[in-house]
């Protein structure tokens, strides 16, 4: 299978924010371990998702959607080419040829919005996003039940502005939820969360990112819900190469791939209530649920 034909479809623009960074970068790391020279397509349009998704598989023997923005595409796409495997990540999809690949962003988001819960004086935190596609909407319901478990009275002002890469969009919802009463915000964006950063800034407010550990990268972080998504591409890649194409998740078991990162300015003692409850959702102690009830925030 060293010279299967893969194509990877990222749903965004080239150089554009962290979570498709990280799965070109798992991309890469796949293609240098099997020898293989992936093909690699950007679509920034939704509404040109599932064209794009389609003319990759009329010439690869795998296509890797990367993100939840593809499941739509690939459920659309992936019966008209039985011969063409399909794998989702962070996906929850399923057909004869589709695969998904997962890192649970839910849970790590959970581990945030407990944190946000102990942390705030106020009780009131934010969640944005973009998108209202599934693993966001997943990674919404980890930080809202999280931020509950810990501090059953808080508030939560959680929306999604639209378009995960729009700087000006995120930064204008950030500056109205810091205005609303938000002390702290996890933002699931991607190309958009350099405006959500520079708000939170602006506003003396503080960030929680996710994908990466953004608290190395700038002091506005009080923490980062890791969710290393280049991992799913990797293991997509193998489960194609090695005959055994079935769906896998990796959590909090893994730090390496799901963990809550801090400050360096956290009391130690909430570090280590977060270490507590991350040994609870291990054990099932603690369930993270994959659905939110809760009301929609909205500007104004």
């Amino acid at each position: 299978m060293s010279a299967a034909r893969i194509v990877a479809v990222f749903f965004g623009r080239p150089g554009a924010g962290s979570f498709n960074a990280a799965g070109v970068a798992g991309l890469a790391r796949a293609a240098a371990r099997h020898g293989l020279a992936p093909e690699t397509l950007w679509e920034p349009e939704p509404a040109q998702r599932a064209q794009t998704l389609a003319a990759a598989a009329a010439r690869a023997d795998l296509v890797i959607a990367h993100g939840g923005q593809g499941e739509a595409g690939v459920r659309l796409v992936a019966p008209a080419f039985p011969r063409t495997a399909f794998a989702v990540t962070q996906g929850r999809i399923a057909g004869p040829n589709i695969a998904c690949f997962e890192v649970l962003q839910e849970q790590s988001a959970f581990l945030a919005g407990a944190l946000a819960g102990w942390w705030s004086r106020g009780g009131v935190a934010a969640h944005l996003s973009g998108e209202k596609v599934p693993p966001g909407l997943r990674g919404r319901a980890g930080f809202a039940a999280g931020l509950s478990h810990a501090r059953p009275d808080a508030v939560l002002l959680t929306g999604f502005c639209g378009d995960q890469h729009d700087p000006e969009l995120a930064g204008r919802w950030t500056a109205m939820q810091a205005a609303a009463g938000a002390e702290v915000q996890f933002a699931m964006l991607d190309g958009g969360r350099s405006g959500a950063i520079a708000a939170c800034r602006h506003a003396g407010i503080r960030a929680i990112g996710n994908v990466r550990d953004w608290t190395a990268e700038d002091p506005v972080f009080l923490a980062s819900a890791v969710a290393e998504n280049g991992l799913t591409v990797e293991a997509a890649v193998a489960a194609f190469l090695t005959g055994r194409f079935t769906d896998r998740r990796i959590g909090l078991e893994a730090p390496e791939a799901v963990r809550l990162a801090l400050a360096a300015d956290v009391d130690p003692e909430l570090a280590t209530r977060v270490e507590a409850l991350r040994g609870a959702i291990l054990s099932s102690a603690v369930a993270v649920p994959e659905h939110y009830d809760g009301p929609e925030w909205m500007p104004g």
